[in-house]
């Protein structure tokens, strides 16, 4: 029998568990950290510019102009409505493609995470397409039921959750694939129907991954900008998010494009550093 080093495997009754690995020491090569302290740098200094250049002593007169207030409450409202739409329909969608073997799932997968890569204006001209008063929706919807949804906050909530449903979808599928399915199977062996299973057993084990694709397509649904411009259009008080203020804030008041921009950079870092341990330690 060979010989196990007690320094590799920890001690069980019954069995040896290999130790996890240990970080190698030493020096960092040059040639690695030369090129990753550029990186570092070229992708803070953006960030450190625009601190310096932040209005400090003017920033809470300039947070509360009518302006900003008006599309902070449109941002985080849209981008709430988002949320709740993307949870309805994008749980349902991430469990069918982790727990259900069907024809044509790499397919349906392709097509869920295409929005990812996709110029987010083209998203938008895509769904004028489809929801325009002559798309292939947006025209029965006008004629039957008297429903625009161009140029419309409503429209800027399904711009938003198009760009952002996939965020969530590719979280809870991970957390899903990741959860011990044991626990479902004895709640069906004890006779537990497949939608109290669901929502009394897989809904509470996946529930932190849940939660971080919540946060993650609520954070890109606030910071949308080419689909919801393209689609809903940029109107003060109705599509004007946070995002397009900005925008329009760049050709007329560069201090309050950078007081926009100093709250939408606050928003992210916050949500990235709170997530940001669970993205590493996930299945």
């Amino acid at each position: 029998m060979p010989l196990v080093d007690d320094s590799d495997v920890t001690a069980r009754p019954g069995r040896a568990t290999p130790s996890r690995p240990r970080r190698r020491g030493g020096r960092i090569p040059v040639a690695l950290l030369v090129p990753a302290a550029i990186g570092l740098l070229y992708l803070v200094l953006p960030l450190v510019g625009l601190l310096v250049r932040t209005p400090w002593s003017t920033l809470p007169q300039r947070l509360a102009e009518p302006g900003v207030l008006t599309a902070l409450r449109l941002s985080l409202q849209t981008a709430t409505l988002a949320t709740v739409l993307c949870l309805a329909f994008g749980v349902p969608l991430a469990w069918l493609l982790a727990r259900i073997e069907f024809p044509g799932r790499r397919v349906v997968r392709a097509l869920v995470t295409v929005p990812l890569v996709l110029p987010p204006v083209v998203g938008g001209v895509a769904l004028l397409l489809v929801f325009g008063r002559r798309g292939l929706l947006g025209g029965w919807l006008d004629s039957t039921f008297g429903i625009t949804l161009p140029f419309t906050t409503t429209g800027v909530v399904l711009a938003e959750a198009f760009v952002a449903m996939p965020f969530l979808i590719i979280a809870v599928e991970g957390a899903l694939r990741g959860a011990d399915t044991r626990y479902e199977e004895a709640a069906a062996t004890l006779g537990a129907g497949r939608w109290t299973t669901f929502t009394h057993v897989t809904l509470p084990l996946v529930a932190p991954g849940i939660a971080a694709g919540a946060v993650l397509c609520w954070a890109r649904a606030l910071g949308e900008f080419g689909a919801t411009i393209t689609f809903a259009g940029n109107f003060p008080g109705r599509t004007q998010t946070m995002p397009l203020a900005v925008y329009l804030a760049l050709e007329t008041d560069l201090e309050s494009a950078i007081v926009l921009s100093l709250i939408l950079l606050t928003v992210s870092v916050a949500i990235l550093a709170s997530l940001r341990d669970r993205w590493i330690t996930s299945p």
